[in-house]
């Protein structure tokens, strides 16, 4: 079974059950939410205490898991990633599209995407599997990026941890349009509307210690002063 043909919210524990109107069923709007975010929030129970830890990851929509797979990565002596393959986790990124403002404050919101992934995570203890995962979250952040840069030492990867989360167990909300007044707060002079936010990258850094001149290489330059998604 291919990821596109497994409807979002396919258990009990992803279905949404307030504002259900909100809810995404095709699989494509989990991919969009996963490739124009940068930063997800894992959540993990850790000696009995519910913790969120913000971290980068990257996903493949044909990865070897249930519709696709997420791969989390950090160290090894991490209590986060060593709890995890034990119990469920629950995967989120949120993208904010625009502030929503309204002539009320009860009526004011955000127009926003929002994923939600919940599962058991596995160890990747595959030597080309976990290559392949590390490449893909370096490219996740800077498409390309893995391709200029020298391979991993056997220190760096003894020193790293890769979960694989399948894709199946997730949901995705969305918000989009215009404010929702009542209409007896719609009168002239008051005004209502909304923001929009984009995501966007500045002008390249250069390190002090290059050399002087050095240029940015082209897979930064191409998304620089760009908005993300």
């Amino acid at each position: 079974m291919t990821s596109t043909l497994t409807p979002l919210s396919p258990t009990d524990r992803t279905s949404l059950r307030r504002v259900r109107e909100r809810a995404e069923s095709d699989r494509a709007a989990l991919h969009n939410v996963l490739t124009t975010g940068l930063m997800c929030h894992f959540g993990v129970v850790v000696d009995g205490s519910p913790l969120v830890f913000p971290t980068v990851y990257g996903f493949d929509p044909d990865g070897p898991d249930r519709d696709g797979t997420l791969y989390l990565h950090g160290s090894v002596a991490a209590r986060s990633l060593l709890a995890a393959p034990d119990t469920s986790i629950c995967v989120t990124v949120t993208l904010i599209d625009g502030l929503v403002l309204a002539r009320s404050a009860f009526h004011h919101s955000m127009n926003y995407r929002s994923a939600m992934i919940v599962g058991t995570p596995r160890i990747v203890t595959d030597a080309d599997e976990r290559d392949r995962a590390l490449t893909i979250i370096v490219n996740h952040v800077v498409p390309d990026r893995a391709d200029t840069l020298r391979a991993h030492t056997r220190k760096e990867l003894a020193a790293t941890r890769v979960l694989a989360l399948p894709l199946h167990e997730a949901s995705v909300k969305a918000r989009s349009g215009d404010v929702n007044d009542e209409p007896e707060d719609i009168r002239p002079g008051a005004w209502a509307g909304v923001l929009p936010v984009q995501m966007t990258f500045g002008t390249p850094q250069t390190n002090a210690d290059c050399e002087p001149g050095t240029p940015a290489p082209n897979d930064v330059l191409a998304i620089a002063d760009r908005p993300r998604g």
